[in-house]
C-alpha cells in the first residue's frame, strides 16, 4: 500500500509537470491548429538558462531558497518567452498561408536547429545542478511511511498555482478573450479589430512561459539535464495534450496527470526500462480509440 501511494505521488509530480508543457502544444494548436515540435526544446533550453541563472545569482552571493527560486523564474521564463516569440516568427508566421505540411516541416527543422545550437554552445555532456531544497515529510502508511520531499511539494504547489494564474489570464482577461475569439474563428476576430497575428505571438510567448516553468520544476526535481532532454518530454506532453484533447487547457493538465501517474506506476509494477515504451503505446492507443481525448470535442469533416 505504501508503495502504491509513494508511486501515485512521484506520478502526480511527474504528471504536473507534463500538463505544464502539453499546455504549450494545446494552446498553439488551438489557434493555429498546428502542432509546434519545437516546444520541447523550448523545455530544454529553460534548464540551461536555470543553470544559467544559479551561477549568476551564486556569483552574486545570494543563497536565499525563495530568492534564488524567484530570480530563476524570472531569468528563465523571460528569456524563454523571447525564444517562442522568435520561433513563432520564424517557422510559423512565414508559413501562416501555406500549406498544412510546410509548418510542420518548418517546426521539425526549428527543433533540429535548437537541438544542435545547444550541442555546440553548451557541450554534449550531461550537466547538473545542486540540491536547492533539503528535507521531506514522512508520512507513517501501515507498516511503512510515505515520502514526500519539500521539492515536490513546492512543484506541485508552483505548478498548479501557475495553470490556476494561466487559467485567470484566459478568462479574465481582454488578452484571454482575444486568444478564445481567434480561437473560435481567427477570420471574424480579424474582422472585428483584433491583431490576430500578435495574439498568436503571444500564445507561443505563454507556451514557452509554461515550458519554462516546467524545465525549472524537473531540473530542480531532478537535477541534470542535456541537449537532448526536451525530445522525449516533449513527445510525452505531446501524449498528455491528446490524452486529455488537444486545444483544451484543463485537459492538457489532466491528461498530463494521468499519464505521469500511469508511467510511475508502470515503472514501479513492470519495469522501469520500458516506461517510455508505455508512454508511446499510450499515445497510439488514444489516437486509434478516441482521438479527440478526454476533454476534447470530436471533429467534424467539412463537407
Amino acid at each position: 500500500m505504501d508503495a502504491l501511494l509513494q508511486q501515485m505521488i512521484n506520478g502526480l509530480t511527474l504528471g504536473s509537470v507534463y500538463g505544464l508543457i502539453a499546455i504549450g502544444y494545446t494552446m498553439v494548436y488551438g489557434i493555429i491548429g498546428m502542432i509546434n515540435f519545437a516546444h520541447g526544446e523550448v523545455y530544454m533550453i529553460s534548464a540551461y538558462l536555470m543553470a544559467i541563472s544559479l551561477a549568476l545569482l551564486s556569483f552574486f552571493g545570494l543563497q536565499s531558497f525563495p530568492i534564488i527560486v524567484l530570480g530563476t523564474l524570472l531569468f528563465t521564463v523571460a528569456v524563454t518567452g523571447v525564444y517562442g516569440f522568435v520561433i513563432e516568427r520564424i517557422a510559423y508566421k512565414p508559413l501562416r498561408n501555406s500549406t498544412r505540411m510546410a509548418p510542420l516541416i518548418s517546426a521539425i527543422g526549428m527543433s533540429l536547429i535548437l537541438q544542435n545550437y545547444v550541442q555546440l554552445s553548451q557541450g554534449a555532456r550531461q550537466q547538473g545542478i545542486p540540491t536547492l531544497l533539503d528535507g521531506a515529510l514522512k508520512i507513517p502508511v501501515g507498516d511503512g511511511f510515505v515520502q514526500l520531499t519539500y521539492t515536490k511539494v513546492f512543484i506541485l504547489v508552483a505548478a498548479f498555482l501557475g495553470m490556476a494564474v494561466l487559467t485567470y489570464i484566459i478568462q479574465r482577461t481582454r488578452l484571454g478573450r482575444m486568444c478564445r475569439a481567434t480561437q473560435q474563428d481567427r477570420k471574424m476576430a480579424s474582422i472585428l479589430g483584433i491583431n490576430t497575428d500578435r495574439v498568436i505571438s503571444y500564445v507561443f510567448v505563454i507556451g514557452a512561459a509554461m515550458a519554462a516553468l516546467a524545465g525549472v520544476l524537473i531540473t530542480m526535481n531532478y537535477g541534470t539535464f542535456d541537449f537532448y532532454a526536451g525530445f522525449i518530454i516533449g513527445v510525452k506532453a505531446f501524449t498528455a495534450a491528446v490524452l486529455g484533447g488537444i486545444g483544451s487547457l484543463p485537459g492538457a493538465m489532466l491528461g498530463g496527470i494521468i499519464l505521469g501517474i500511469a508511467e510511475a506506476q508502470f515503472s514501479d509494477l513492470v519495469n522501469t526500462d520500458y516506461k517510455d515504451v508505455f508512454s508511446f503505446s499510450l499515445l497510439v492507443l488514444i489516437l486509434i480509440f478516441r482521438p479527440q481525448g478526454l476533454l476534447g470535442r470530436p471533429q467534424v469533416a467539412k463537407v
